[in-house]
């Protein structure tokens, strides 16, 4: 079943490039698009989409505030954040507002389609040069252990994975099982920790001590 895609873009022309990208594919459905961070809270609740591609250098209403806007309503949706740089302060920013991963403009159709359907799956997407000075950046303080449930090795693994700025699927490679049971297993490891996406995971893991890099 393909993904539902809403994209938020105050750029004409970077906006024909977005839908002429994700036109005709069966992986994606471009369902609407906002030109600025204010008309997307009014339209995205109504458009219920799955992936929200969002320009986080929005004028007005920026892209970082329109995304912990948009991850603070009920309804369960995914953020992928568009940046014209690989600047690492904004898509730190937008990661700390609740983005699941990011991709430069103009990245070719097969990694942006690549990127939108590892988001709607629960995975986040960071090249993997930045991951240890992303997660330092989130990282913060180490809370001191606390008695709760222990992650298993496998988990770990599967953390550690994942922190290393590895899709779902490359995780499953090292640990030697499919993207749909490393996504059970991430499912357990929320649970566990009480958050509800990989960047939460990981960091909380981090703090906790339960993983290292």
């Amino acid at each position: 079943m393909s993904v539902s895609v809403f994209a938020v873009e105050d750029s004409a022309p970077a906006l024909r490039a977005l839908r002429k990208q994700l036109a005709g594919r069966e992986e994606v459905r471009f369902i609407g698009a906002a030109a600025s961070g204010e008309e997307a809270l009014r339209e995205i609740p109504l458009a219920a989409p799955q992936v929200v591609l969002m320009d986080i250098e929005l004028p007005g209403l920026s892209g970082i505030e329109t995304t912990k806007a948009l991850k603070a309503l009920p309804q369960p949706m995914e953020v992928l954040a568009l940046t014209s740089f690989d600047d690492e302060e904004r898509v730190f920013a937008a990661m700390r507002a609740g983005a699941s991963g990011y991709v430069v403009k103009g990245v070719s159709t097969a990694r942006l389609i690549e990127a939108i359907v590892e988001v709607e799956a629960g995975g986040t997407i960071i090249e993997p040069r930045l991951a240890r000075r992303f997660w330092a950046f989130f990282k913060g303080v180490q809370e001191p252990r606390k008695a709760g449930p222990e992650l298993s090795e496998l988990e770990r693994e599967i953390l550690f994975a994942i922190a290393r700025g590895l899709s779902n699927e490359e995780a499953g490679r090292i640990v030697q099982l499919d993207r749909r049971t490393v996504r059970t297993h991430l499912g357990h490891i929320y649970q566990k920790l009480g958050v509800r996406s990989h960047v939460e995971a990981v960091v909380r893991a981090l703090k906790l001590g339960l993983i290292e890099l």
